[in-house]
C-alpha cells in the first residue's frame, strides 16, 4: 500500500475510478476528432471547402486537444455561414424561409437548394444540395455543434484541462501519479467529481455530434447512388 493510502484510505478505489473516467474521456475525445474529420471530408468534397483535417496531440494536455477540436469546428461554422449567406442572397425570401422550416420535407428543401447551388459552387450535384440542407441553418449547426463547443471549453477550463493526454495509455498507478502531479491531493476528489460531471455532458454531446455527422454522410451516400 502506498504511503498516501494511509492518509487517504479511499485512494485505491479512486485509482480504479480515475482509470475508468480517463479512458471514457479519451474515447469521447477520439470520437470527436474522428467525427470532425468526417465532416471536414464531406465539406471539402461537396461544398468546395479547403479545411485541414485535425489530429489528436498525444503529447498535449486535455485542454490543448479540446482547443484543437473547438478551432476546427469554428472554421466549419464559418464555412457553413458563407453557404447560408449565399443561399439567402440567391433564393427568393419565401424559398429561403422554407429551408428554415423544420416542418418542410427534406426532399423539398434539397430541390430548392438545387436551383441555386450551381451558382454558389460552380457546379450542381444532389449530394452538395443534401449537405447544404443537412448542415446550413439546421439543428446540427445551431444546437449540436454549439453544445459540443461549450462542453469542450468547460472541460478545458476545468481541473482536467492541465492533465496530459499521454497518461491515458499508462497503468492505473501511473495515471494516478500523473493526476496527483497535475492537481493538489486535496483537489483529487474535486477532480474526480469534475470528471464525472463533464463526462456526462461530453458523452451526450459527443454521441449526438457523431450521430449527426453519420446522418450527413449517409444522406450523401444515398444521393450519390
Amino acid at each position: 500500500m502506498a504511503h498516501s493510502d494511509f492518509l487517504y484510505p479511499d485512494n485505491p478505489r479512486r485509482r480504479e475510478e480515475v482509470n475508468r473516467l480517463h479512458h471514457q474521456l479519451l474515447d469521447c475525445l477520439s470520437d470527436s476528432f474522428n467525427a470532425t474529420n468526417k465532416l471536414i471530408g464531406v465539406l471539402n468534397m461537396h461544398l468546395g471547402c479547403k479545411l485541414a483535417s485535425i489530429e489528436m496531440k498525444r503529447d498535449g494536455t486535455i485542454k490543448e486537444n479540446c482547443d484543437i477540436i473547438i478551432q476546427a469546428v469554428m472554421q466549419i461554422q464559418k464555412e457553413l455561414q458563407k453557404v447560408d449567406e449565399a443561399l439567402k442572397d440567391k433564393l427568393e425570401p419565401t424559398l429561403y424561409r422554407k429551408l428554415q422550416d423544420i416542418q418542410e420535407r427534406e426532399t423539398e428543401k434539397i430541390a430548392i437548394v438545387q436551383k441555386v447551388i450551381s451558382v454558389i459552387l460552380g457546379e450542381a450535384t444532389s449530394a452538395a444540395s443534401a449537405v447544404a440542407v443537412k448542415l446550413v441553418g439546421s439543428n446540427i449547426t445551431t444546437g449540436i455543434i454549439n453544445k459540443l463547443v461549450t462542453v469542450l471549453a468547460q472541460i478545458g477550463a476545468s481541473l482536467l484541462g492541465s492533465i496530459g493526454v499521454a497518461v491515458l495509455g499508462l497503468g492505473i498507478d501511473m495515471i494516478f501519479r500523473a493526476i496527483l502531479g497535475a492537481v493538489e491531493k486535496t483537489q483529487l476528489q474535486a477532480a474526480i467529481k469534475s470528471y464525472e460531471k463533464h463526462l456526462v455532458e461530453f458523452k451526450s454531446a459527443s454521441e449526438k455530434y457523431h450521430h449527426a455527422i453519420t446522418e450527413v454522410t449517409n444522406t450523401v451516400k444515398h444521393q450519390m447512388k
